[in-house]
């Protein structure tokens, strides 16, 4: 009796798992692919952005894998955010003359990045950047970039400066996108940190917001159709304040997007 007890827990056991299975029962955290976390406290500037609207996270971190291991893995995600970082190579753009005014560059990182945003184009996974991330998204769509704001571009607006940390200035979204309609077509103050920007427009892009001086902040498809979210901000709305509404709208949506990705797998 003892015996026949012990073999029927354990069928009951496995009766449970097959049948949780067969019900199609998928995983609640939402599994976001990170292209590289320069440190502990970058993934935590970026994981407690989006964490502020979703505790249910996965993170994993693209960088140290290698390549093929990062396109492995990122099948198994449901978003992809691109961050911010060094200058990308400008040889990729057409301006490897310039490469002496730019600043660090990483190779590596270059290649990684560029193979990510192909496959969550492929794969019409949302995809989200991050300053660098807007502009490598730009350069992947065969679009190009200003070497040098303070150098190359009449302006009056600071993007950069050394006190990161306080360095702001106002965008305007542009009438009729989807930035525009998560954030109520209100302009604001953003976090601003770069010295490059978009040059030429990358294909199958528009512009969704501009600073005072008409460089570009933002950019998503021009017409989505069948494609995935997609959106990148040249500002870093990670640092910004929770409710800021350049910044809670995009992570949100983001979010969003990725809970119906994974859910339609």
């Amino acid at each position: 009796m003892k015996f026949k007890s012990i073999f029927n827990a354990i069928s009951l056991s496995i009766l449970i798992i097959l049948i949780g299975c067969q019900s199609g029962n998928k995983p609640t955290n939402i599994r976001i692919a990170v292209s590289k976390e320069k440190s502990a406290k970058s993934i935590q500037n970026y994981s407690g952005w989006l964490e502020r609207y979703n505790d249910n996270i996965e993170w994993f971190n693209m960088y140290p894998l290698g390549i093929d291991s990062a396109l492995k893995l990122m099948e198994t995600c449901d978003g992809v955010l691109i961050t911010g970082g060094e200058d990308v190579f400008p040889g990729i753009y057409g301006k490897i003359e310039d490469t002496a005014r730019c600043g660090s560059i990483d190779r590596y990182r270059d290649s990684l990045e560029f193979a990510l945003i192909d496959a969550a184009i492929e794969y019409k996974m949302p995809l989200l950047g991050v300053c660098r991330g807007l502009q490598i998204i730009n350069i992947a769509l065969n679009g190009s970039l200003i070497i040098d704001i303070p150098s190359d571009y009449d302006t009056t607006v600071t993007h950069r400066q050394d006190d990161w940390q306080n360095c702001f200035h106002p965008v305007f979204p542009v009438d009729a996108t989807h930035l525009n309609v998560i954030t109520d077509g209100r302009q604001g103050k953003v976090a601003s940190n770069h010295h490059q920007g978009i040059d030429v427009l990358g294909e199958g892009l528009q512009i969704t917001a501009y600073a005072a001086d008409s460089l570009p902040e933002a950019i998503e498809w021009d017409i989505r159709g069948e494609k995935a979210f997609m959106m990148a901000v040249q500002w870093h709305p990670e640092r910004m304040d929770t409710l800021h509404h350049l910044s809670a709208p995009i992570a949100m949506e983001f979010l969003k997007e990725a809970t119906i990705y994974q859910e339609n797998k």
